[in-house]
């Protein structure tokens, strides 16, 4: 008898000593409030030689349909822009957000960016944004000064409701290359 006595009461000090008290903060960062550091601006002159460069189509989902296309899932986009080239820089010249219509949306970009070897950059549509609907698409503009390997440019889209989920990528596609 006094052994299961023993036995209980180890147990019952395993799960006193396991609980944590709801009055201890949480020690992960909120992510939110993490900032996307800002690329850098430049200005292309005309002495600004072109080695190599694209014009690249990704389309994007604002919104899809479920339920024998009576309800509409909300979408959020992230068009994110990868330099993979191991040492060199590439230059951002446009991104373009247009609708199912072909009609310009918004235009992401004010002056060209630089992504420096092995850097990223995005740029994010709302959930609540439907403007683009089902057939919207980013048109992504990129130059370089020498020969480097080609960019990364996806979207993801994801969407959250009660308790469902949907996620996925769209790769970019090159409509128009430009090398000399």
């Amino acid at each position: 008898m006094k052994l299961y006595q023993y036995f209980y009461f180890a147990v019952i000090v395993v799960v006193l000593a396991s609980c944590k008290s709801s009055n201890i903060p949480a020690t992960t960062p909120n992510v939110t409030a993490l900032a996307t550091p800002s690329p850098k601006t430049i200005t292309l002159d005309k002495n600004f030689k072109i080695a190599t460069g694209q014009i690249i189509y990704v389309p994007v989902y604002s919104h899809i349909y479920h339920h024998n296309r009576r309800e509409i899932f909300n979408l959020a986009v992230t068009l994110s822009i990868r330099n993979t080239d191991l040492t060199n820089s590439l230059i951002v010249t446009s991104v373009r957000y247009y609708d199912s219509d072909g009609k310009l949306v918004k235009q992401y970009l004010e002056r060209p960016i630089q992504l420096d070897a092995l850097a990223s950059y995005d740029f994010f549509v709302n959930r609540n944004d439907s403007s683009g609907g089902l057939g919207a698409n980013f048109i992504v503009e990129w130059v370089a000064q020498t020969k480097i390997s080609e960019p990364i440019v996806e979207a993801v889209m994801i969407g959250t409701d009660y308790q469902q989920g949907i996620s996925f990528i769209s790769p970019g596609r090159v409509i128009k290359s430009q090398k000399n």
